[in-house]
């Protein structure tokens, strides 16, 4: 529901009987709902052209900073990590301090880390300015969706957190041609200024825009003391938050393994394509499936019952299709059926904001969503951090691409059973 008055939410009850709607009185939503949660959106946006523009400007670094592949590679590596063990403690911070105060924190470090990376003498500052990039980016996309459930009510979050992620897609797809136009154009030091220029600017726009909720609306859970712990706790006890910890290990991690790293390499080395087609194909799935995502939302967010079965069948087709990949006889199976897997897990990373981040507010306060939302996050970046490391490490070893999708696979088979556990007696509304 949209418009200015306030609209009452459906009531739906957890396992344990709690409401999983806190607000009797839930948003409005309406035009400036959009405006603001539209200025977070670009934030998320800005953040991800951020988290892979070093993808872009691989070989000028290599060249800047006198380092092989190998060294380069731990940029990347480490400001992935930095985000995945941010994630609680980012999410408690917008529990605690609020989104908009949150985001532009994440852009100040955004804008600092660019000038550092812009800037850099040596490997050393780098490694340093990507720190920080990674610090804003992992502040981001926590505080967008939060502004979600602050600003819209509960039947569209669904839908929120799905053009979020679609956001964040286009901020992958969109960091290629304008960075590396730049790079050739004006070179290093002015392509990254210019982009740490665009962060400080949109840090100016949210600091005008961004709002924490809606005037006059009052939280019904006043901030208390709270610990870590507690917070910890309170949403693990929580069957919300585990089913979405468990869905988004399990639909986001695998193709966050081919899109981060080894996609490319299964393709050419693997698969024997050409470069151009490998391109063209990991291009074509993650682009062709981002529509996906909104749809998914928009349903959810009418017919909540349907979360269940889309996700328990979206799961075990994800789990079936790697144990397919990893134990097809006499080697790599042929390239229609990889590809047919690579595009069922390119659909699975696209849907999984719509379900994980809803499942991760029932039985939640809508004042501290927060760290839920952090460790479902968590749980799928930890997911594809695990894959991408135990791919590594095999063909490291001399093992071939089935025996390193061993791990990814087997992070989605146990998901999906974790899953499965946590909906056997979940609510059908």
């Amino acid at each position: 529901m949209s418009g200015g008055a306030a609209a009452q939410g459906p009531v739906r009850a957890d396992s344990s009987g709690d409401r999983i709607d806190s607000l009797a009185v839930q948003p409005p939503g309406g035009a400036r709902a959009w405006l603001i949660w539209g200025t977070a959106v670009a934030v998320y946006f800005l953040a991800m052209f951020h988290r892979n523009g070093l993808g872009v400007a691989a070989l000028e670094a290599q060249q800047r900073f006198h380092v092989g592949p190998a060294l380069l590679s731990l940029l990347p590596m480490l400001q992935l990590l930095v985000y995945v063990v941010l994630q609680v403690p980012t999410g408690l911070m917008a529990d605690r301090i609020g989104p908009r105060r949150s985001l532009l924190m994440g852009l100040a470090a955004m804008t600092g880390g660019t000038v550092l990376f812009a800037l850099a003498p040596n490997i050393q500052t780098a490694v340093a300015g990507r720190v920080l990039i990674g610090l804003g980016d992992a502040v981001t996309f926590l505080n967008v969706i939060r502004l979600g459930a602050l600003w819209f009510p509960r039947s569209r979050y669904a839908l929120i957190s799905a053009l979020t992620g679609v956001m964040g897609g286009l901020g992958q797809i969109a960091s290629v041609a304008p960075l590396a136009a730049a790079l050739h154009g004006l070179g290093w030091t002015a392509a990254f200024l210019g982009s740490a220029g665009v962060t400080a600017a949109m840090a100016l726009l949210a600091l005008l825009v961004i709002r924490d909720r809606p005037a006059g609306a009052r939280d019904r859970h006043p901030h208390v003391p709270i610990t870590l712990w507690a917070s910890l706790t309170e949403a693990l006890k929580a069957r919300g938050p585990r089913a979405g910890m468990a869905n988004h290990a399990a639909v986001m991690a695998p193709y966050t393994v081919i899109a981060v790293l080894w996609g490319y390499p299964f393709l050419v080395e693997g698969l024997g394509m050409t470069s151009a087609t490998a391109g063209l194909v990991l291009t074509g799935l993650g682009a062709g499936t981002l529509w996906l995502s909104p749809v998914l939302g928009a349903i959810v967010g009418r017919r909540p019952s349907i979360r269940r079965p889309f996700a328990v069948v979206c799961t075990l087709l994800l789990s079936l299709s790697w144990v397919l990949l990893v134990c097809w006889p006499g080697g790599l199976p042929p390239v229609p059926v990889a590809i047919g897997v690579l595009a069922v897990s390119a659909a699975g990373t696209v849907f999984a904001p719509a379900l994980s981040f809803d499942f991760a507010r029932d039985g939640i306060p809508v004042a501290r969503t927060g760290v839920a939302s952090g460790l479902v996050n968590m749980s799928g970046f930890t997911a594809a951090v695990i894959g991408i490391v135990g791919a590594g490490v095999i063909l490291q070893v001399g093992g071939g691409f089935q025996a390193a999708f061993l791990p990814v696979a087997a992070t989605t088979v146990l998901a999906t059973a974790a899953l499965l556990v946590q909906l056997r007696h979940y609510p059908r509304g």
